[in-house]
């Protein structure tokens, strides 16, 4: 079977600027993933080519066995994404937003679906406000139960439990692994939370300046850095010294600097 995903020497520039540059990687099927980095460092921007929202400047991306490029309608009501920093329709309520995206993603019986996750993500009592009048932590619960209404086979989530407290966090995070173990889907994690990446994740991606820094299991990087977490890892990557002459992401030359 193929990849989840499968990305060749994918590039992307806004401008001068290189914010991707030249990066490769497989995502297995019914694994999660976390594509790992400070700010800056190109996350936001490949999880974006994944779904077709930008264009890459060059290289190639296959989700789920089609060149999203070329066919990405074929597999777009296949795949779903949750972010803090995409919102909603601010004036329709919760249920309106759940029901118009359902439409869309042609769920059967959507009733039955939006009230089976109003009740994974305790969303019942807030499903008749208005999307604008949530706290931070109530729309990222809503945005997640957006990215499971079609059921999808990947899921890319960009900080899924961001603004969460520490126990709704964990049960937003336990729902997602209790789908993946229902349903074998893949999930691909961009996230700053480390205890969540080792929770949650088979493989990890670090990214650093808009390329792939290195790879593996959680623990087989923290037994690599010698760290005892992911965190000392993630900070060991972080402020590691960019290599003399390397290319900065602006396009120039760190030495031309």
């Amino acid at each position: 079977m193929s990849p989840a995903i499968e990305v060749r020497d994918l590039v992307k520039r806004f401008g001068r600027v290189e914010a991707v540059r030249g990066i490769s990687f497989t995502v297995a099927r019914g694994s999660t993933c976390a594509l790992l980095g400070g700010n800056g460092a190109g996350k936001t921007t490949t999880l974006s080519m994944l779904l077709g929202v930008l264009l890459p400047s060059a290289g190639s991306v296959r989700v789920l066995g089609e060149d999203i490029g070329r066919h990405r309608y074929r597999v777009l009501g296949r795949m779903n994404f949750t972010s803090p920093y995409v919102d909603l329709p601010k004036k329709l309520t919760v249920e309106e937003n759940l029901r118009m995206f359902a439409r869309l993603y042609g769920v059967r019986d959507m009733k039955r679906r939006i009230a089976a996750l109003a009740a994974e993500l305790d969303l019942a009592d807030i499903l008749a406000r208005a999307y604008g009048t949530l706290s931070a932590g109530m729309r990222t619960r809503v945005s997640v139960a957006k990215a499971l209404l079609n059921e999808p086979e990947l899921i890319l989530l960009d900080e899924p439990t961001a603004s969460l407290d520490p126990d709704v966090g964990d049960r937003v995070r336990a729902q997602l692994l209790d789908y993946r173990r229902r349903t074998g889907a893949t999930m691909l994690l961009a996230s700053h939370n480390m205890p969540e990446v080792e929770r949650m994740c088979d493989a990890v991606l670090m990214m650093r300046a808009g390329r792939i820094v290195d790879s593996g299991a959680p623990a087989e990087l923290i037994a690599r850095y010698g760290r005892s977490t992911m965190e000392e890892v993630f900070l060991d990557v972080a402020r590691r010294p960019e290599p003399a002459g390397a290319t900065a992401p602006g396009g120039l030359r760190e030495d031309d600097e």
